[in-house]
């Protein structure tokens, strides 16, 4: 299969910032390309957009179909990187069959599934029913653009989520979440001059989905960057800065922390780092061997986060739990709830702010382990505040599309999908509250490493994700 339009499209998008909340030029482009080929085109008031083709010809009994896919990406890269997602266009190179960003996420989750829809717009080859393409923004931030889709952007009746990661699976359920964050006040403690302000860097997390790869065993460089400070109390020293993970769904790959410490006591911590780096090398050689840990004396304004908070915030960072919390009892091998300690940052005004975010496929889960975590930390001290959160998509084992779908992947293969609900959230969640009736399914191309820098998108799997995709649309 010929998959040449859908990477021509792709490679475009790889050129257009795209962070979540910053879609302005994203949406721009999907207007001027309907623009450009006289298309239904309609944009909501947050930048959901809209494209619809009608029917070729023999289809236009053949009832809507609805391709869908979000827009924003999680933009992350390596220490090292001084990439700029807001102007820099995606850097990646094609090896052994996989297209690779090396030093950033590739944003082929879920720029692969625009860039899919874009070309069964472009081509009036193919025989296909009227087709609505949703765009959805914002997507990795807490599914923003589905929440605010109006009953009446959209008109057909059967969903393609073009979102799911493993070509070969059709997704039919998936987990809801929500999000958890505490935030501590702190008092800018004065330092003695005999503290010497030494850097500690935790790097080279392989990270990941805090949904797909949370039950890898991966690091979580915020728990582990506390530990290590933990550790080191006892050498009396204080805590100037702690700085460790970044986006609510990838798991930390690192972090690093300022201590000041009493210059009697450098050579005692420096040694005890080294240790802690061993260990780790240890624990972790399996699942994330490219670990690396710095140290160096820095210069810092001559102040501390008060003692009392700061060992409040380690405590807090030790004690909440992280990585999978039940299996599931009904469906053999899925994850059903979850926890990811995303990061933990400071901030303006003098605050430390620690964001979690939980998993579910039962709603009543999710919601008493964020309690859980909240009760952490407000017996810390912290402030805390939940997010909105989304609903779970509860499996259809007779939806029409997924029957369809299944017979179509046979035909082409000769073998047997696996149907399977996943712990990822998906926007079909709440697509299942605004339009009750709806026929959804999930699939799409094979992806490794989201969220993380070394995102890859296998190329193979991406035209067989295509001919199923187009002999689906030929048979709805």
């Amino acid at each position: 299969m010929n998959t040449e339009k859908v990477l021509g499209f792709f490679q475009e998008i790889t050129r257009i910032p795209r962070e979540s909340g910053h879609e302005e030029q994203i949406v721009a482009y999907l207007q001027q390309f309907a623009a450009a080929r006289s298309l239904e085109c309609k944009t909501d008031e947050v930048g959901n957009v809209m494209i619809a083709k009608p029917a070729s010809k023999g289809y236009e009994d053949h009832p809507t179909v609805v391709l869908q896919g979000h827009t924003d990406m999680v933009c992350e890269k390596k220490s090292t990187s001084n990439f700029d997602f807001s102007k820099d266009p995606i850097h990646y190179v094609i090896e052994d069959g996989w297209m690779i960003a090396h030093d950033t996420t590739l944003g082929a989750d879920n720029g692969i599934g625009v860039a899919t829809a874009m070309a069964i717009l472009d081509d009036d080859t193919l025989p296909h029913p009227r087709v609505e393409c949703l765009f959805t923004v914002s997507e990795e931030t807490g599914l923003d653009g589905a929440r605010a889709v109006k009953k009446d952007f959209i008109s057909g009746k059967t969903l393609i989520n073009l979102d799911d990661e493993d070509e070969g699976y059709f997704c039919v359920g998936c987990a809801g979440g929500m999000d958890t964050a505490g935030t501590f006040k702190y008092i800018p403690m004065h330092l003695t001059t005999d503290h010497v302000l030494l850097k500690f860097t935790i790097g080279g997390g392989q990270g990941g989905h805090s949904g797909d790869d949370i039950d890898k065993g991966r690091i979580n460089g915020v728990q582990q960057t506390a530990r290590f400070v933990n550790e080191v109390w006892k050498y009396h020293v204080e805590l100037c800065r702690i700085a460790a993970g970044n986006k609510r769904n990838a798991i930390a790959r690192g972090g690093e922390v300022i201590l000041a410490v009493p210059a009697r006591q450098v050579r005692k911590v420096v040694a005890a780092f080294a240790d802690f780096a061993a260990r780790l090398k240890a624990e972790y050689a399996v699942t994330d061997p490219g670990l690396y840990f710095e140290h160096e004396k820095v210069e810092w304004k001559k102040e501390a986060i008060d003692t009392d908070t700061a060992r409040r915030v380690i405590a807090a960072l030790l004690a909440i739990p992280h990585g999978v919390i039940a299996m599931s009892a009904d469906i053999p091998g899925l994850i059903e709830t979850s926890t990811n300690l995303a990061s933990v940052k400071m901030e303006e005004g003098r605050r430390i702010v620690i964001g979690t975010m939980q998993r579910s496929s039962v709603n009543s889960q999710r919601i008493f382990l964020s309690q859980r975590i909240a009760a952490v930390l407000e017996l810390a001290g912290a402030k805390v505040r939940h997010s909105d959160g989304y609903p779970g998509w509860k499996p259809n084992m007779h939806s029409h599309v997924k029957d369809v779908c299944v017979a179509s992947y046979k035909r082409l293969f000769g073998r047997e999908p696996v149907v399977r609900a996943i712990h990822a959230g998906l926007e079909c969640g709440l697509f299942t509250e605004k339009f009750p009736d709806m026929d959804m399914i999930a699939f799409g191309p094979t992806l490794r490493g989201v969220h993380a820098p070394g995102e890859r998108l296998d190329l193979a799997s991406l035209d067989r994700f295509y001919a199923v995709l187009l002999d689906v649309l030929k048979n709805l």
